[in-house]
């Protein structure tokens, strides 16, 4: 039965709501969380350090704006800062998935760039993605400070990573709207760090 009208915009009104909810929950810890992987961050930018950024579906395409805005800029006009989305290479991806098994994909890419001091970001609404979990070992492995974004309880990563982001939400696509805002607010401090006093 098609909705009326009324019906649809209610509708609306309520997601709207929901999303708005969801993000005026933010907690002190999660705040916290968030301007602490930010310094971290502008820390091993400064010691010529990178970020590595992966996720499936909707969270790749997370990876992939935060790297973008990383890359080329948020707000500010400044150099470059070297950011890589391990969600953007349908070579390296088909061939390692294809070769090794999909849960290999992202730990074969952080097993090949990553060293000690990277900052790894794991964007995962479950946080029990098969190749979100085998990156993580690897980049613990390496030496990289590891953080995930996540749902409310984390999954199994909760307690695999050095930072946990977690959204006060259950609902896949509420996560996934506020990992937008905190992929921003991450963005957004990272350059007042390392830029906004020159």
């Amino acid at each position: 039965m098609t909705l009326s009208k009324d019906a649809a915009l209610e509708l609306l009104r309520q997601q709207v709501e929901e999303s708005c909810k969801v993000k005026r929950s933010f907690s002190a810890e999660l705040l916290n969380a968030i301007l602490s992987l930010a310094q971290k961050t502008a820390q091993a930018y400064k010691t010529r350090n990178k970020v590595l950024l992966m996720g499936n579906g909707g969270s790749a395409a997370d990876a992939q704006h935060i790297a973008a805005e990383l890359v080329g800029r948020f707000r500010l006009k400044r150099k470059a800062l070297a950011a890589i989305a391990l969600t953007t290479d349908s070579s390296i991806l088909t061939a390692v998935s294809n070769d090794f098994g999909f849960e290999e994909c992202f730990a074969r890419q952080v097993q090949a760039l990553a060293v000690a001091g990277d900052i790894v970001i794991a964007i995962t609404t479950s946080g029990r993605s098969a190749n979100i979990l085998r990156a993580v070992e690897s980049a613990r492995a390496v030496g990289c400070y590891t953080a995930a974004f996540t749902g409310r309880t984390g999954g199994d990563l909760a307690n695999k990573i050095d930072s946990l982001l977690a959204v006060p939400s259950g609902e896949t696509q509420r996560i996934q709207e506020a990992h937008s805002l905190i992929g921003h607010m991450y963005c957004d401090l990272v350059e007042r760090e390392l830029f906004e006093a020159e």
